[in-house]
């Protein structure tokens, strides 16, 4: 986000809507704009600088289908009395500051409490970093060895019900051989000493 020159066009626009000020019907106003957006969970445990705690807020994201101006992206914000809209550089960087991601120092907020419209790929949109894949996959591996896991299948399914639910998505889309030629050759490994100790 940015200060924003008025002249601006562009397509993804974001504004803070604070619960005293907002309509109670807030949701069907921007449903009813059938625009793409991503309202973070309500911000309730911020602090500014002094300690001193923020007045509760919500921040939203519209993902519009075309470039705007900031007089039309005001306009359609205007029923739901937002502060002034700001342009935003990256969709994917302002979802994880709504819930706090790359901000370990701050309230940390839930992904299920993120609402959207729209059809957006919330999921896209928080898959993990490089550095935070290898971190994920790094802790399946400790995982794998501190519980002696022998399956791919066992790893799986805790990952799909367990709260490793990030692990889940990096199994399915591209950690799987690894992970799966690793538990492999720990099998392999374990068959390997027991032969050689026989």
């Amino acid at each position: 986000m940015e200060k924003t020159d008025k002249t601006t066009r562009t397509r993804n626009w974001t504004a803070v809507i604070y619960p005293e000020s907002m309509p109670e019907n807030w949701i069907e106003i921007l449903n009813s704009l059938n625009i793409q957006y991503v309202v973070s969970p309500l911000h309730d445990s911020d602090k500014n600088g002094a300690a001193e705690e923020k007045k509760p807020h919500y921040h939203l994201l519209l993902l519009l289908g075309g470039v705007k101006s900031f007089d039309q992206v005001l306009e359609l914000v205007r029923p739901l009395n937002c502060p002034i809209p700001q342009k935003v550089h990256s969709a994917k960087a302002l979802v994880r500051y709504f819930l706090h991601l790359d901000h370990p120092d701050k309230h940390q907020y839930k992904k299920e409490d993120l609402i959207s419209y729209g059809g957006v790929d919330i999921a896209g949109l928080l898959r993990p970093t490089n550095s935070e894949r290898y971190t994920l996959i790094a802790d399946m591996i400790d995982f794998i060895d501190d519980n002696e896991i022998t399956e791919f299948n066992v790893l799986i399914r805790y990952a799909r019900h367990s709260e490793k639910e990030t692990w889940f998505p990096i199994l399915v889309d591209s950690g799987s051989y690894f992970i799966n030629t690793y538990i492999k050759s720990k099998h392999f490994e374990k068959n390997s000493q027991r032969e050689t100790k026989d």
